[in-house]
């Protein structure tokens, strides 16, 4: 099933959502590895931190593109209802965090591309192409930018702490489909014929 349904997200959707997910740990892992390889100074320092964050911008490019894929695909393919049984806050939360994540994966590289050309360093898709600069080399809006970066990376980090802990609820506490439905090659809980369900 490519498209979703009213009771779970299709193929299309769980894949966008699991690499999403794992690429967003990548570029943790990248911009800690960039950050010590900085720390160590020194010419073999600065060229390792120079290629991890040339992948980091890489990978970066690659969310704000699938990030405007998902948006387009939940335009097109709406996602399945939140469970009955939670509350109205509880819903307001669950859809607060899903918008500022699309937020974040749209401001995060976006940031890092202005924070990039602010510093005079081209922002190069794994060498195939560079992309342009948004703004002239700033020392100023190199740091100013830098800062916003960063603080969006803290939010986005709480944003997946939260997120990850409210699934883990929503599957041991409260027994419903909230995981299931966004794991491939599963069956939701009460799914089967009437007889099998009571």
């Amino acid at each position: 099933m490519m498209r979703n349904s009213a009771e779970r997200y299709g193929a299309v959707a769980q894949l966008l959502h699991w690499l999403v997910m794992v690429l967003i740990v990548v570029q943790f892992v990248l911009g800690k590895l960039a950050e010590w390889a900085g720390e160590r100074g020194g010419p073999a320092g600065l060229m390792e931190q120079f290629a991890l964050l040339t992948r980091h911008k890489s990978f970066g490019i690659t969310i704000l593109t699938l990030a405007v894929v998902r948006l387009v695909w939940r335009a097109i393919s709406p996602p399945p209802a939140l469970p009955d049984a939670m509350a109205r806050t509880e819903r307001m939360l669950a859809k607060s965090v899903h918008w500022m994540f699309y937020v974040l994966l749209l401001f995060m590289p976006l940031t890092g591309w202005l924070m990039s050309s602010a510093a005079n360093f081209p922002t190069s898709y794994f060498g195939l192409f560079t992309l342009p600069d948004v703004v002239g080399p700033d020392d100023g809006l190199k740091e100013t930018f830098e800062a916003v970066h960063h603080l969006g990376a803290d939010a986005l980090l709480l944003l997946v702490v939260l997120h990850v802990a409210a699934t883990l609820k929503h599957h041991f506490w409260d027994g419903d489909n909230v995981l299931l439905r966004m794991l491939p090659f599963t069956t939701l809980r009460g799914a089967g014929r009437p007889e099998e369900r009571r």
